[in-house]
Formats: C-alpha cells, sequence, structure tokens
C-alpha cells in the first residue's frame, strides 16, 4: 500500500457516502443509512475504505519516518479499528437513546475516530517547517476538532443540544465532520509524499554532501 492507496481508499469513501445521500432516503446521521434498505452496503464500503486508507498511511509513515510519526501511527491504527468496529456494529435507530450493545459499541467507536484523526493530524504536522502542505494539515486538523466540539454540542444526546438548537443541524455537521476527516487524511498523505527539494548550502557543502539533498523540514518520501 503506498500514497496513492491512502487516496484511493479516502476517494471511496467519499464516493460511498455521495451515493448514499443522493440515494437513500434521508437521515438524520451518516450511519443510519444502513438502517434503510439498500444503505448497508455503501456504509460498509465507506467506512471500510476509509480504514485502509488510515492502514495505507500508516505503513508508508513506518517505512519513511518509524520514530517520527510512532504517536501518528498508533492513532491511524486506532482510527482504522474504530471504523471497522463501526461498520461490523451497527448503530441504534434513536441517535439519543442508545439501547443495544451494538448500538454502544457503534457510538464509541465512532467517538474514537472522530477524535483520534485530528490528533493525528497534528501530530504529524507538529514541528515541520511552515510549508503550504503542512499549514494545510494542521488546518484541517484544527478544523476537524472544531467541527466535532460543535457536532457534540448540536447532538441530541447532549445536554446543551436544546439551548442551541441542535436537533436542526446535528446532521449537517456530521457530515462536515466526516468529509473534513476524509480531505484530511488525504492531505496527511499527500503532505507526507511530497518529493524532497535540494538545498544549495554553498560550495564547501556541496563537496561534503553531494548527492545528499536537504529540505527545510527533512521530510521523506512515502514508501511506494
Amino acid at each position: 500500500m503506498t500514497r496513492w492507496g491512502t487516496v484511493i481508499g479516502a476517494l471511496v469513501a467519499a464516493a460511498a457516502l455521495a451515493y448514499a445521500q443522493l440515494t437513500l432516503p434521508d437521515q438524520a446521521l451518516v450511519s443510519d443509512y444502513a438502517l434503510v434498505t439498500g444503505g448497508m452496503l455503501p456504509i460498509l464500503v465507506g467506512m471500510l475504505a476509509l480504514a485502509a486508507a488510515c492502514l495505507s498511511l500508516a505503513y508508508g509513515l513506518a517505512a519513511a519516518e518509524p520514530s517520527r510519526s510512532a504517536a501518528t501511527r498508533v492513532l491511524l491504527v486506532a482510527s482504522a479499528a474504530g471504523l471497522m468496529l463501526s461498520a461490523v456494529f451497527p448503530t441504534d435507530p434513536t441517535p439519543s437513546d442508545v439501547s443495544t450493545l451494538s448500538g454502544e459499541i457503534h457510538r464509541w467507536s465512532a467517538a474514537l475516530v472522530f477524535t483520534a484523526l485530528p490528533v493525528a493530524g497534528w501530530t504529524l504536522a507538529r514541528g515541520r517547517a511552515a510549508l503550504p502542505r503542512w499549514n494545510l494539515v494542521r488546518a484541517m486538523s484544527v478544523t476537524s476538532a472544531l467541527t466535532l466540539a460543535v457536532y457534540l454540542a448540536a447532538h441530541p444526546a447532549s445536554f446543551t443540544s436544546p439551548l442551541i438548537g441542535g436537533a436542526a443541524y446535528y446532521g449537517l455537521l456530521e457530515r462536515a465532520l466526516v468529509l473534513a476527516e476524509i480531505a484530511l487524511v488525504v492531505l496527511m498523505a499527500s503532505a507526507s509524499g511530497a518529493p524532497r527539494t535540494a538545498v544549495q548550502a554553498g560550495p564547501a557543502a556541496g563537496a561534503a554532501g553531494q548527492g545528499q539533498p536537504s529540505t527545510p523540514d527533512h521530510d521523506h518520501r512515502l514508501a511506494a
């Protein structure tokens, strides 16, 4: 699996979400599509494709930056596990009243995914140079975290939901959060796999380090 495996998995996940949104009856949350006729397959495909994208990215980082990316890889693997659990254990029909073991597992595994991916993006970009590709990863990580915070406040299970009228738009927030985290996975793969740029350090450095280009942030390619 390579950087392209990550991108393809993320795109398949986005396509599955779009298919469910456009062809199935409207549902409050993305997971609810699995409860309607014809909805189980696209939801399974979407979750498993995103899980594969996370694992592909973790694999590439392990090959390219085994020590620096350790925390990020743990979070990516945890996200993949959460997605697979969410796929295996469907949600309960009523979002504010989880009454089955399956629904409880689904809720907490989804919470793991929504929380771990923004942190993974931030840890991967932490300490990197202020290059556009890493700035995008940082910005999307913060955007995902903020969207998650507002979504949790608006969710019917939250005591703050009635105060802010969350029932009217919490489903839209969840979809925005899912798309933001899919985009984050793609940006992480793109930034990590960007080619290194040689820096001319002067005649002495050129003679001593010929054939060893450096970068401002010492990035490495993801393994192909």
